[in-house]
């Protein structure tokens, strides 16, 4: 075992980091490979681990004093990456017609994005800012979160 691995797992033990954040740096070094360690052996540098982003995932689970309600629905997606990738390829090769109505429906609900003229790096981009993307809310009924590993 790494001394990065070692360092996630005491963090996760001591409770600085839950067990999704965990997963996420251990996939992280995984990926990785064999490449050395970084010279730190810090959590700060732990953490600093970035890689390719593969699932955009979303969670819904029932807040605090909900969790045994029978009416309470778990929900958890995780979409690949590369369904996002290859739905924008595939976007590029709708009829004029059937792209104007998407782009249409869009700019009604304010979002000014026209699909077909998307390029392959325009897309990675996206994709590397919703590596930093973390979504959590919390409220009585339900709690959400949203994030890229």
């Amino acid at each position: 075992m790494s001394e990065n691995q070692k360092k996630i797992l005491e963090m996760l033990a001591s409770k600085k980091i839950g067990v999704d954040e965990a997963y996420r740096l251990l996939s992280a070094l995984k990926v990785e490979g064999g490449a050395p360690e970084p010279p730190q052996s810090t959590p700060e540098a732990v953490t600093a681990v970035k890689t390719k982003a593969k699932y955009l995932h979303v969670t819904v689970k029932p807040g605090a004093g909900h969790e045994h309600d029978e009416d309470a629905e778990v929900v958890n997606v995780r979409v690949p990456m590369s369904l996002l990738r290859s739905g924008i390829k595939l976007a590029s090769l709708l009829p004029d017609e059937a792209g104007d109505k998407v782009a249409d429906a869009l700019e009604d609900r304010g979002i000014d994005l026209d699909v077909r003229n998307m390029k392959p790096e325009d897309l990675e981009e996206i994709i590397e800012a919703l590596q930093d993307l973390e979504v959590n809310v919390e409220n009585k009924k339900e709690v959400v979160k949203v994030f890229v590993e």
